[in-house]
């Protein structure tokens, strides 16, 4: 059976953007991109649920131990390890930082237990200098597992014959619950950053689900009335004008009005995203096989590209003959940012250059398990 890499190559565009609006690219670009590339992450994932683990659930909290808390802790633990290291070597230091005009310090070698001890107990304590994207292994991971608990207890709540309504009920309740919170700025302490992110990625996660079921239909409809093209320019513009006038993303702190703004340009740019990942599927080429793999391999991506951006930043320092201190700048340098393409190149290093290892470590691995 032929696999079905439609959803691969959706998560490739969306980590390539991720890393595009990372790198400072154009304001309007960056805030197009944050009203929905991150929730796309979630639904793509609630699309690989199954309501078989429903009645297995180790299996499920394995996967997720082993795909996302694994993963997150080893390279959390890793960064830590090198945090002091990276002043040694001027990678960061305390004169420059994000564009907040926040910076970083060398741990103590009490900060370094304490940060182990939030790592492993809360998946925090990561360094926000050089893994400022981890919050999304915590996020899925809390959000994923959640879901599962709340599908099983609604099942029990709702009688048998209306037991199919359970996916709606959850992502309304997901809803009604990140309403009540933001609006009255209320913060699960349990959680780091107060749970928001993990909340809205669950009722995201919900909604990958919920399309799952009606995915082949969704393909029917909009190839036999020929609408791919213009329901993906209408989608488009639709997260444009909200993005203009109604910004929000998934920010820890976002308040009342950019909850209420997020879910339609959320949803509305996961389907866009999803009609242009069905068009780039049925043309075999190198695009195609370049984001499949991309899609495939997002964890590396989202754990090396702030370190990636760091090999642009010192051909950025010698174009401009900045202060050779501007490397440990988070994410990137952020002098000129707005006025040249340098978000160009920083955007071709997070990616490729991640990819690249992860390519050489596969042929590496498959090299020594066939001697």
């Amino acid at each position: 059976m032929k696999r079905d890499t439609v959803i691969s190559i959706a998560k490739g565009i969306a980590i390539i953007l991720m890393v595009i609006a990372h790198a400072e690219a154009p304001g309007w670009l960056c805030k197009f991109i944050f009203e929905f590339h991150m929730p796309l992450f979630f639904i793509t994932a609630g699309y690989f649920f199954s309501l078989k683990y429903l009645n297995d659930e180790a299996t499920f909290v394995k996967k997720r131990v082993k795909g996302l808390y694994w993963p997150f802790v080893k390279w959390s633990v890793f960064f830590l390890v090198i945090h002091n290291w990276m002043f040694d070597l001027g990678v960061l230091n305390e004169r420059f930082g994000n564009d907040a005009g926040g910076v970083t310090h060398p741990y103590t070698w009490h900060q370094i237990q304490q940060n182990l001890w939030t790592i492993l107990t809360a998946m925090g304590g990561y360094d926000q200098f050089l893994c400022g994207a981890f919050w999304f292994f915590r996020g899925l991971f809390v959000a994923s597992i959640l879901y599962l608990i709340i599908y099983k207890l609604t099942i029990r709540i709702l009688p048998t014959k209306i037991h199919h309504a359970a996916p709606y009920v959850i992502c309304l309740l997901m809803l009604l619950i990140c309403a009540w919170k933001t609006y009255e700025g209320l913060k699960i302490i349990t959680l780091v950053q107060g749970g928001y992110r993990d909340l809205m990625g669950c009722f995201f996660f919900g909604c990958g689900f919920i399309f799952k079921q009606y995915v082949e239909q969704y393909r029917s409809f909009i190839s036999r009335y020929g609408l791919a093209f213009w329901t993906t320019i209408v989608f488009g513009l639709i997260v444009f004008l909200f993005s203009k006038y109604l910004t929000a993303n998934m920010n820890w702190r976002s308040t009342y009005k950019q909850f209420l703004s997020l879910p339609v340009p959320a949803l509305l740019g996961f389907l866009m995203t999803y009609n242009i990942s069905l068009w780039l599927d049925r043309h075999d080429g190198w695009l195609k096989r370049f984001l499949v793999y991309t899609g495939d391999n997002t964890l590396n991506i989202f754990i090396f590209h702030i370190v990636a951006y760091k090999v642009v930043s010192l051909i950025k320092i010698w174009y401009y003959g900045l202060d050779i201190r501007q490397v440990g700048c988070h994410m990137v340098i952020h002098e000129y940012s707005q006025q040249d393409c340098f978000w160009v190149l920083y955007t071709i290093a997070g990616v490729g250059l991640p990819l690249t290892f992860t390519w050489l470590s596969q042929k590496i691995r498959k090299r020594y398990q066939s001697i």
